[in-house]
């Protein structure tokens, strides 16, 4: 396959019947670092909002198992499309996800602020870092999935193209970022964990490449200063040689699909591994369309514990069904 043979065949598909198809090619073969890149600046995003972050920051989560919360959050997501939305294992994910979510009395608009946040994330990335743009069935894809995992979430009012999860993410964002110090001790706790990624002699650099790729907005809200001019220059021109080399390699093949590599779990995980260890007390609930059929896990049914008025406690997208085989570290990428 050719390096734009992928490109050539989603341009031919339908993403209202193929989104599902196009994302797994967008985050397994196309962009499969660039989409987690996207997906760390949303993280990031998300504490700009005081209420979302001063909850965080009273669980502490991020300071004492910060990893496993991150790396949790980007598998409960990646679990949920694996097989589908719709297969038994997605549909699991889905309920474990709400099990997890359901201990908190959410609002509506903070649900959608934070998924709009892992469609509108990573395609800005892409389309500014990757080593092409997405094309116009990628973008729409990215959102339709999106709009499922919102579907499954029993949140309300969820966008169904990109346009209108872009244009909420943005509205959102005007209306509620502001400066707040538990912003700052979330945001500066995450910051840690992606430097830990590597060498010692690296992380202080890491961390300001992280800071110089956000915008002053959301800087201003988590209480950094902007980076000077010539480090944001730096970091810009590094991420576009590196796109540029990347637009050299021969495509992905089929065969070797790019999986989430948590360093959580080096020797696999099950979806029971995934999210807080109290979650797995709560009972399950059936999915919105379990509920109209009678259908869903029979252990489902309304928690009579009261639900604290708070803001998302962990990110859209997933988690685990009653008894899942493990499943096994992906294989490294590729530059």
């Amino acid at each position: 396959m050719g390096r734009y043979g992928r490109l050539a065949r989603m341009r031919q598909m339908d993403p209202q019947r193929d989104f599902e198809q196009i994302y797994r090619w967008i985050t397994q073969y196309e962009f499969p670092r660039d989409y987690l890149h996207g997906t760390s600046v949303a993280f990031l995003r998300d504490y700009g909002v005081p209420r979302i972050s001063r909850l965080l920051d009273r669980t502490q989560e991020f300071e004492r198992a910060g990893q496993k919360r991150y790396d949790d959050t980007v598998l409960i997501a990646y679990e949920m499309v694996r097989h589908g939305t719709d297969s038994e294992h997605g549909r699991a994910a889905a309920r474990h996800l709400n099990r997890i979510h359901g201990r908190y009395r959410i609002a509506n608009e903070d649900f959608l602020y934070v998924l709009a946040t892992t469609v509108v994330g990573p395609k800005r990335w892409i389309d500014r870092f990757g080593w092409r743009p997405l094309c116009a069935q990628e973008t729409e894809s990215l959102a339709l999935v999106g709009r499922r995992m919102g579907e499954m979430m029993g949140i309300a009012q969820v966008p169904s193209t990109y346009a209108e999860f872009e244009r909420l993410h943005d509205d959102y964002e005007r209306e509620t970022f502001a400066y707040d110090p538990a912003n700052r001790r979330v945001a500066a706790a995450t910051l840690r964990i992606m430097a830990a990624w590597y060498p010692a002699p690296l992380r202080r650099i890491a961390v300001r490449a992280s800071l110089a790729v956000l915008d002053e907005p959301l800087l201003t809200a988590l209480g950094f200063r902007p980076q000077p001019a010539w480090v944001r220059g730096v970091v810009h021109r590094a991420l576009r040689l590196r796109a540029a080399y990347i637009r050299l390699l021969p495509a992905r093949p089929e065969r070797f699909p790019r999986g989430p590599e948590p360093r959580t779990y080096p020797f696999g995980w099950t979806l029971d591994d995934l999210g807080p260890h109290w979650a797995q007390s709560r009972p399950l609930e059936p999915l919105g369309d379990e509920k109209a059929t009678g259908a869903g896990p029979a252990e489902a049914g309304r928690s009579d514990e009261p639900r604290e008025q708070e803001p998302p406690d962990e990110k859209p997208p997933d988690t685990a069904p009653p008894r899942p085989s493990p499943v096994r570290a992906p294989r490294k990428e590729t530059p």
